[in-house]
C-alpha cells in the first residue's frame, strides 16, 4: 500500500514542488515542526541532566509524529491525504530549483553566486571563488538529495506516513538542536543520534542510486572517501556525486570565520568546477530520482502480486 501511494507523491512533488501561492499564505508543515522543536528547546533545555531531558523530548516528538501519521492513515479517503502530505514533505523539485539557482546566479557574477549558495549552505561564503561556490552547491545537492528526497521516500515506503513524519521531525530536530554547541551538546544528543540512525540506510541508498545512474561500477572509491566526512552519512552521496561528476569536493572551508581543513572527497577529480558542473549536478539529481521512482514502482508491483 505504501509503495502505491508513494508513486503519486513522488510525481506530485516533482511536478509542483512547493507552490509559493500556498506557502505564502499558510505555514509549511516543516515550519510547524520547526516551531514545535523550537518551543521544546526553549521550554525544556535547562537545568541538570539535559541529555536525559533531550531523550525524553525526542521520544515525545517522535511519538506525536507517529500518532499523527497513523490518524491520517485511518482517514476513509483512499489514501488521498497521505499522498498529499507525502508530496509536501518530499523536496526533489525544491532542491533542484535551489541548486539550479546557484548556477544561474554564478553565470551573472561571482557575487550573485555567493549570495545564491549562501541560501543552501552553512559555511562562510563571502570569500568563495567560483570553484568554491560550485563545490558548495554540489555538496549541498548531494547531501540534501539523501536527506530531503530519498530518506523521506524510504521511510514512507517502510512505515507509511507515520514513518515519514517520524523521519521529518527527527531531521528537523537534528538541524535545529543537534549541534555540538554549549547549549545543545547534551540536550540535542538524542536528536543527532536518532537522525544519524534514520539516515544510515537512505544515505547509502542515495549513493547507490547516483552510482548506478552514472555507470559507476567500482564501489571502492566511494567506500574509501565516504568515511572521510565528519558526518557518518553525508559522505556517501557526496562521494558518489563527486565521482559521477569527476570533481573534487569538500576540502578546506570556513565556518564562522574559522578555517577547517577537511579532506578532499575524490581528490583525483577536477578542482575548478563551475556553473556547468552545477547543471550536471541537477541532471544527476533527476537521474537518481528517476531510479528511486523505478524502484518504488517495482516494489509496488511485487507487493501487488
Amino acid at each position: 500500500m505504501s509503495a502505491a501511494l508513494l508513486i503519486p507523491a513522488l510525481l506530485l512533488d516533482a511536478a509542483f514542488g512547493e507552490p509559493k501561492l500556498i506557502w505564502d499564505r499558510y505555514p509549511h508543515p516543516a515550519v510547524l515542526m520547526g516551531r514545535m522543536v523550537g518551543w521544546a528547546d526553549a521550554r525544556f533545555n535547562r537545568g541538570d541532566n539535559r541529555r536525559a531531558t533531550g531523550v525524553a523530548v525526542m521520544a515525545g516528538l517522535v511519538a506525536g509524529a507517529g500518532l499523527l501519521g497513523w490518524l491520517i492513515h485511518l482517514l476513509p479517503d483512499g489514501g488521498v491525504v497521505e499522498v498529499i502530505v507525502a508530496a509536501i514533505l518530499l523536496a526533489q523539485r525544491s532542491l533542484v530549483q535551489h541548486v539550479q539557482a546557484v548556477a544561474d546566479a554564478l553565470r551573472l557574477s561571482l557575487g550573485d553566486g555567493r549570495r545564491a549558495v549562501a541560501m543552501i549552505v552553512g559555511r562562510d561564503t563571502k570569500a568563495l571563488d567560483q570553484a568554491g561556490v560550485a563545490r558548495s552547491a554540489i555538496e549541498s545537492a548531494a547531501e540534501n538529495f539523501s536527506d530531503g528526497v530519498i530518506a523521506p521516500a524510504f521511510w514512507f515506503l517502510v512505515a507509511g506516513l507515520p514513518g515519514l513524519l517520524i523521519y521529518k521531525i527527527a531531521n528537523t530536530a537534528d538541524s535545529m538542536i543537534g549541534h555540538r554547541t554549549p547549549r545543545h551538546e547534551q540536550f540535542g544528543w538524542a536528536a543527532a543520534r536518532f537522525d544519524d540512525l534514520l539516515n544510515l540506510i537512505p544515505a547509502r541508498l542515495s549513493a547507490l542510486l547516483i552510482a548506478v545512474t552514472h555507470g559507476i561500477l567500482n564501489p571502492a572509491p566511494i567506500l574509501r572517501d565516504a568515511p572521510l566526512h565528519r558526518s557518518p552519512n553525508a559522505g556517501w552521496p557526496e562521494a558518489a556525486m563527486a565521482i559521477a561528476l569527476d570533481v573534487a569536493i569538500s576540502g578546506p572551508r570556513s565556518y564562522h570565520g574559522k578555517l577547517s581543513d577537511f579532506p578532499w572527497v575524490w581528490p583525483e577529480g577536477r578542482r575548478d568546477p563551475g556553473p556547468a558542473d552545477i547543471d550536471r549536478t541537477v541532471t544527476a539529481l533527476w537521474r537518481g530520482w528517476g531510479a528511486m521512482l523505478a524502484l518504488v514502482v517495482l516494489v509496488a508491483a511485487i507487493t501487488a502480486c
